[in-house]
């Protein structure tokens, strides 16, 4: 089993990044997806404000609030506010 996370960024998260996704290393036992995302944006710092307009999926779902916890082998998608025509 693996014992990261997967973190997919789209859009501006993606620019702010410079890569598709990062896989993050997380204990047994998991951590918040507030950790997490609080992590992330300590190494990248054009990242933090994307993170702060943010929606993310786990695992497919939607997830509100910061509280859920992300665990090994999870999959966790960001996604930036955007606007299409």
């Amino acid at each position: 089993m693996s014992s990261t996370v997967r973190v997919l960024l789209f859009a501006t998260a993606r620019e702010a990044v410079g890569r598709p996704a990062v896989d993050r290393p997380v204990p047994a036992t998991g951590v918040t997806l507030g950790a997490l995302l609080d992590d992330l944006a300590r190494e990248h710092r054009r990242l933090a404000p994307v993170l702060r307009v943010s929606r993310f999926v786990r695992n497919g779902r939607y997830v509100r609030g910061r509280s859920a916890r992300v665990r090994p082998g999870d999959e966790v998608a960001v996604h930036p506010p955007f606007s299409g025509g």
